[in-house]
C-alpha cells in the first residue's frame, strides 16, 4: 500500500508543475490518448490535475473524468481547478489503488508520471485493466523511467503496446 506524501512535499511538487506544464503543456500529451467528446476517461494518480482538467475540456460536457489520487491535497486541487474553468464532468475519487469503479466503466486510463512511485504497480494495473472497457486504452508515460524499464512493467497478462506515440505509449487491454 501506497502512502501520500506530506503537504509540503505535495505543494513543492504541484509549484515543479506548473514549470513542466508551461513547456510540455498536458492537452498536447492527452490529445496522444485520442480522447473525444463523452467518453469516459480515469486519471490515475492525477496530482494537481493538470492531465484530468486537459481531458475533461476533451471529453466535453457529454463525458466523464476520474481523477484519483492518494492525495486529499491532489483531490481539493482537481475540484478547485475545475470549478474555475467550470467543468462540471469531473469526480474526484481518493485511493491507492481500487477506484471503486463498476467494470467495464473507463474508455481510456491516464497512467502519467506515477508508475516510478508505485510500490505495488501490478495491483493498480489489475484494477485499471478491470475497469477499462474491452475497447478501451491504457495511455503510459512515465519521464521517470527509461522506456524498457516502463514497458517492463507492464503485465503482457493484461495489456499488449498498440502504438508508441512522440509522448506516450498506447496499451490495449488483452
Amino acid at each position: 500500500m501506497d502512502t501520500p506524501m506530506n503537504n509540503l512535499h505535495f505543494k513543492f511538487m504541484s509549484f515543479g508543475y506548473l514549470f513542466r506544464d508551461l513547456g510540455h503543456p498536458p492537452l498536447e500529451k492527452v490529445r496522444e490518448a485520442g480522447i473525444q467528446p463523452g467518453v469516459h476517461v480515469l486519471d490515475y494518480g492525477c496530482g494537481p490535475g493538470s492531465f484530468a482538467i486537459a481531458a475533461a475540456e476533451l471529453t466535453g460536457e457529454t463525458g466523464k473524468v476520474y481523477a484519483v489520487d492518494i492525495h486529499p491535497l491532489a483531490l481539493e486541487s482537481v475540484q478547485k481547478r475545475a470549478a474555475k474553468k467550470g467543468l462540471n464532468n469531473i469526480e474526484t475519487i481518493q485511493s491507492d489503488c481500487k477506484t471503486g469503479l463498476k467494470t467495464d466503466a473507463v474508455d481510456v486510463v491516464l497512467l502519467y508520471d506515477i508508475l516510478h512511485v508505485l510500490t505495488e504497480p501490478e495491483n493498480v494495473l489489475e484494477e485499471l485493466h478491470r475497469i477499462l472497457k474491452p475497447t478501451g486504452i491504457l495511455s503510459l508515460s512515465d519521464p521517470h523511467m527509461k522506456e524498457e524499464e516502463m514497458l517492463s512493467r507492464i503485465p503482457e497478462r493484461l495489456f499488449t503496446l498498440a502504438k508508441k506515440g512522440k509522448r506516450t505509449h498506447t496499451f490495449s487491454p488483452v
